[in-house]
């Protein structure tokens, strides 16, 4: 199969969806890989590293998609790329369908086979190909935060860690999951008091036996929420309903009671944020003030660290991108029910029923 590895152009996009160890594994199983140049360089591979793996490198996005029978990425399509996207045509990446029914429809024209990264999904309900990224999101998260409660940022002023003397930030963490979990072992690492926040009392009680005494669960509801915001420094949003939006559960009104130079970083943004007054921002310009809090936003913000997102996606993605080229699409995913989980728009067919949802088509 001849497969394509364009250059990201999504704004401070630097990850690459491929990595020259990747390249290598799939010629050496007699496949042809198109890698646009310096497609690499932001996350420290570059084109001699491609070439030595066996790669071809194409100079410009149109030769990538033009030759490729399959384009792997790490972010959805953008408007410059959907005329350059071929009817059959396999496309492996994020796509997030479900918070842009703009991409979606153009995905759906293009009659292109879409595979979609967090939707590929094991038998025991995990999403192997998000995972990796969650981890560095839900890291990332506190790092961020931190950073943006710094007062020369607009933030409260608060170290997250405290000193002698001085009591520790306070981080409310909505969501148990990979994002959650990552981001209160950064929290706690940095010392702060941390109050993670689930449905799932199954998971609560893991986060319970795993984390330090400083780390403490509570259910969610919208009563316990509104409490804890109120005494919040740091606020993570990081719930995920597979495929679908994510819930709304910090609201505009919700802000007046935070204290002013608050910092709420919505991880769930790709799926639409789950706060009220979310909306997408780039590594160029991360953060906008809404009644006197700092909301952190970005929507790709492993992108800040390529290297290490880079070679953790192609970690998990290899084996599938494998797996894709030696069969083709459609065997591949009739004998691995996992990657056929990650089929969201097949020929001009939306097949992921919560895309339909989300947009209330019928």
């Amino acid at each position: 199969m001849k497969i394509g590895v364009p250059k990201e152009i999504k704004n401070n996009e630097s990850r690459v969806g491929m990595t020259p160890a990747g390249v290598y594994e799939l010629v050496k199983n007699n496949h042809t890989v198109f890698v646009q140049k310096e497609a690499g360089f932001g996350s420290g591979f570059f084109d001699n590293d491609y070439e030595e793996a066996g790669a071809v490198i194409l100079n410009t996005i149109q030769e990538v998609y033009a030759q490729s029978d399959m384009i792997v990425k790490v972010k959805e399509p953008i408007e410059e790329e959907y005329a350059l996207i071929k009817p059959n045509q396999v496309l492996f990446t994020y796509f997030h369908f479900a918070s842009s029914e703009t991409l979606t429809k153009a995905m759906i024209k293009s009659k292109a086979v879409c595979i979609a990264y967090e939707t590929v999904e094991d038998a025991d309900g995990t999403l192997p190909l998000l995972v990796p990224m969650s981890e560095v999101a839900g890291r990332m998260a506190i790092q961020q935060g931190a950073k943006y409660l710094e007062k020369p940022i607009k933030g409260r002023g608060v170290l997250l860690g405290g000193v002698p003397g001085v009591p520790p930030g306070k981080v409310l963490i909505l969501g148990a999951g990979v994002v959650g979990i990552q981001a209160a072992k950064m929290a706690a690492g940095l010392g702060a008091h941390v109050t993670i926040m689930d449905i799932n009392m199954k998971q609560l009680r893991y986060v319970n036996d795993v984390m330090p005494n400083h780390v403490v669960t509570e259910f969610s509801s919208e009563y316990n929420i509104r409490n804890k915001i109120k005494t919040a420094d740091l606020i993570v949003g990081g719930v995920l309903i597979k495929g679908a939006k994510a819930p709304k559960l910090i609201t505009k009104d919700m802000l007046k009671d935070m204290h002013p130079g608050t910092v709420i970083v919505d991880v769930a943004v790709d799926q639409g944020g789950c706060f009220e007054t979310t909306r997408p921002t780039t590594h160029e310009n991360p953060t906008y003030i809404i009644d006197d809090v700092v909301h952190y936003c970005v929507a790709n913000m492993p992108g800040a660290v390529p290297c290490t997102s880079t070679i953790a996606l192609t970690n998990v993605t290899l084996p599938y991108v494998l797996r894709l080229a030696k069969f083709g699409w459609e065997q591949a995913c009739e004998l691995d029910r996992t990657l056929a989980k990650g089929l969201n728009i097949v020929k001009g067919e939306v097949v992921y029923k919560e895309i339909i949802e989300a947009f209330n088509w019928n």
